[in-house]
């Protein structure tokens, strides 16, 4: 018997996150908060992993991240859910070190077999990082979970965060939005194989640049974007940095088939819950652009603010390794609203 993992979760991917409002609720605390001045980056900000400054100018970089599955292959969700946890570190201006992995299965519906081929994607995904998968946890669950929490390292000096953005930046993303309408696409059983397979090779991409760009002096902020959608993770960095952003949706990179899947109502519920937490910070926009802008994306792209007199620089950069980049958008000051979105 074929099994099919979406098939056995409420959700998918990254579209499992919760929301960013009851985020905020689950973490707001009145207990008083512990100092450790060697922890660089915590819970304090809204950033991808927690950094801890050893004192000889290196950081370790520590992230974990998992989900139910977002394709039926247990392989391809391994691997999938490696390469997302693993962005994390990248998006820190990091290089990772190790991982161990995040298992929960129900083990009374699915052969432990098929968990096995889960772990066998990890593990490719892992050797392509060229880090050990070098231990785990594993519990008996009701839906299939997989993920890595995972260790990475970075000069002091090559740290980069979300919410350290400069006024005037140029906007860059590294991948196209719409993995959260396809994969729904395919939950539906309407998904056109080409399509998926393009989400996947997406998703399936590790975000290796982002060690590259940490080392660029005129990166300001980097940040990956992931279940909260553009907009989401966009706002982060504009309300951590204290600026708004204006951007242009005929410049963001997306898939060039999603009216297709839109006109037959496939977006995932998170859709929804993102653009109920944050859509009041942003501009007037249609139903189709905000199913694209709030969609959330797993494993998606890393979201760069660049300085403008280097943005030809930084452009080249990226042919050299393959990379072909257009600016979407430029950070200002503070406007009425976090995001302006303009044709």
């Amino acid at each position: 018997m074929e099994i099919q993992l979406t098939q056995y979760s409420h959700g998918a991917g990254c579209g499992c996150k919760i929301a960013p409002a009851v985020l905020d609720q689950i973490l707001h605390s009145n207990a008083p908060k512990a100092l450790f001045p060697q922890l660089l980056v915590g819970t304090e900000s809204k950033d991808d992993a927690a950094v801890y400054d050893q004192g000889d100018g290196t950081c370790i970089i520590s992230t974990t991240d998992f989900f139910m599955p977002i394709v039926d292959d247990p392989a391809t969700f391994g691997a999938i859910a490696s390469v997302n946890a693993i962005s994390d570190v990248y998006a820190m201006g990091g290089e990772p070190m190790m991982a161990i992995a995040i298992l929960g299965w129900p083990v009374n519906k699915i052969p432990a077999e098929v968990a096995k081929e889960v772990l066998e994607g990890s593990r490719r995904v892992c050797r392509m990082a060229n880090i050990p998968l070098a231990g785990g946890h594993s519990i008996d669950s009701p839906e299939p979970i997989f993920g890595l929490a995972v260790t990475g390292k970075v000069r002091k000096e090559h740290l980069k965060q979300n919410n350290t953005a400069r006024p005037g930046s140029k906007l860059y993303l590294t991948k196209k939005v719409g993995i959260g309408i396809i994969t729904t696409a395919q939950k539906k059983g309407i998904v056109k194989p080409a399509h998926l397979e393009a989400a996947v090779d997406s998703m399936l991409t590790l975000n290796k640049m982002g060690a590259v760009y940490g080392k660029l002096p005129y990166v300001s902020a980097l940040t990956d974007v992931t279940g909260f959608g553009l907009l989401g993770h966009l706002s982060e960095v504009c309300e951590g940095s204290g600026l708004s952003a204006e951007i242009s949706f005929s410049k963001v990179p997306v898939f060039d088939f999603l009216d297709e899947y839109l006109a037959q109502k496939s977006w995932p519920g998170g859709t929804t819950r993102n653009w109920d937490s944050y859509g009041h910070k942003i501009s007037a926009l249609t139903d189709a652009q905000r199913m694209v802008l709030a969609d959330p994306q797993t494993s998606g792209g890393l979201l760069i603010a660049v300085d403008p007199a280097a943005a030809g620089e930084f452009e080249k950069l990226n042919r050299e390794h393959g990379l072909e980049l257009q600016s979407f958008g430029q950070l200002v000051a503070p406007r009425d609203k976090v995001v302006i979105v303009n044709p």
